[in-house]
């Protein structure tokens, strides 16, 4: 069996699972490590909390790459109502469901 590499960690679990269908709709095989430990959050020491995607050492590089050309993430806006941080792609504040406002300049 071919060696594994760590291609990346963090504790976004739908992202992670976005990532892995990408890479392999690109024919990177991806192992993702980590699913299961997420339901002890607060119970685990947060090390133990990540979910990491793993690649055969052949196919890291092309993974990366992908990876890289799939960072497209827009600008953060602010929502007006509770003026909390929210993510380009969200279209309501995740913190209190309001609609995104455009501002103009």
């Amino acid at each position: 069996m071919e060696e594994r590499r760590r291609l990346v960690a963090g504790g976004n679990l739908l992202q992670a699972h976005t990532w892995k269908g990408l890479l392999e709709s690109c024919g990177v095989e991806v192992e993702l490590r980590g699913e299961a430990l997420l339901g002890g959050i607060g119970e685990l020491p947060v090390d133990l909390q990540n979910v990491e995607l793993w690649v055969c050492e052949s196919q890291y590089e092309l993974a990366k790459t992908q990876l890289e050309s799939l960072n497209t993430d827009g600008p953060q806006w602010q929502c007006v109502k509770c003026h909390e941080m929210n993510e380009d792609s969200f279209e309501l504040c995740w913190h209190c469901s309001a609609e995104r406002c455009v501002q103009h300049n």
